[in-house]
């Protein structure tokens, strides 16, 4: 028994250790990126976060343009991105035919195998062409006269702009989400399907009434984890954003993001204030991810205990 608690002793220590390993790590992190900021934090203080002007000339730098840009890029991709990967689970799970599952799943799994690099090279020479060409254009004509609309579609189509790269972050996050919520609806135990059929439900009303509601927070999962991924992709939007400090209302002209701000102006950074403002930045976009997904954490854990019998 003695011999037994001592193995016991050295698995719950070992296992803690691994776990304290990730608190340091984060914290760490966190250390670094205030470091290095404090620099610009005593030049700009809060205010760097609500301006735009950004000329490393003149040494006047401002955040907002890049968080507008990291802000608008990822809800726009989750706009594009969630329905259409409920739509793949919903029918991998509940529609296909047995043959064709194992296809579909596949392929969604090396759709997110895929580098993103890769996704931004087809993205610039690809996509970028066909959305300046036929889909931006088609876009102008159908809402430019509708009065509230008009404003997202103004400018000259380029093809490398907002839309684009939300475009190409909402096919890289559709793996993760299709992923997650495939697998949340397989956890809907078969009996209380064959329940709702046995009363008469059609298969649309078993998937809204019944699975949904039962995997939702699983769903919810799959879309905090694809919101992380947008807001810290960098190469592929790199590729197709434009790289320009700047607030548009319009989704067809060039922008920034934090992520593509750090990747192209890091190794151009001449003066201290210079990178300690990339480093703001970056702090920035760590304080956000991390209040994005506490507060996910939280809703989720307040639903769960809103729940019947939770």
């Amino acid at each position: 028994m003695k011999q037994r608690n001592a193995k016991d002793l050295v698995f719950a220590s070992v296992t803690a250790v691994a776990a304290g390993t990730v608190i340091v790590f984060v914290l760490s992190i966190l250390f670094i990126l205030v470091q290095n900021s404090l620099p610009a934090i005593r030049e700009f203080g809060l205010g760097f976060i609500v301006t735009d002007s950004w000329n490393p000339v003149k040494q006047e730098f401002g955040g907002a343009a890049p968080l507008y840009g990291s802000v608008v890029t990822t809800l726009l991709a989750l706009l594009l991105a969630v329905p259409v990967s409920i739509g793949i689970a919903i029918f991998v799970t509940e529609i296909a035919p047995n043959f064709l599952k194992g296809f579909i799943g596949g392929a969604i799994e090396l759709l997110a195998a895929i580098p993103s690099i890769i996704y931004g090279m087809w993205g610039l020479f690809t996509l970028a062409p066909i959305m300046s060409q036929y889909i931006e254009p088609a876009l102008q004509s159908s809402l430019g006269s509708v009065p509230f609309l008009a404003p997202l579609v103004a400018g000259t189509p380029r093809g490398v702009d907002i839309l684009t790269a939300s475009l190409i972050l909402s096919i890289m996050i559709t793996p993760f989400i299709a992923s997650i919520a495939r697998d949340a609806f397989k956890l809907t135990p078969p009996e209380v399907k064959e329940s709702a059929y046995a009363v008469g439900a059609t298969q649309w009303e078993v998937v809204r009434d019944v699975i949904i509601p039962y995997s939702k927070f699983g769903v919810f999962g799959g879309v905090i984890i694809a919101l992380g991924r947008a807001l810290g992709e960098t190469m592929a939007v790199a590729f197709v954003l434009g790289n320009k400090h700047q607030i548009t209302v319009s989704l067809l002209e060039a922008a920034t993001t934090i992520t593509v701000a750090l990747a192209n102006e890091f190794n151009e950074a001449d003066t201290d204030l210079y990178l300690s403002s990339l480093y703001y930045l970056a702090l920035l976009l760590f304080l956000f991810s991390f209040s994005a997904l506490a507060f996910a954490r939280y809703l989720i854990i307040r639903n769960q205990r809103n729940q019947p019998g939770a």
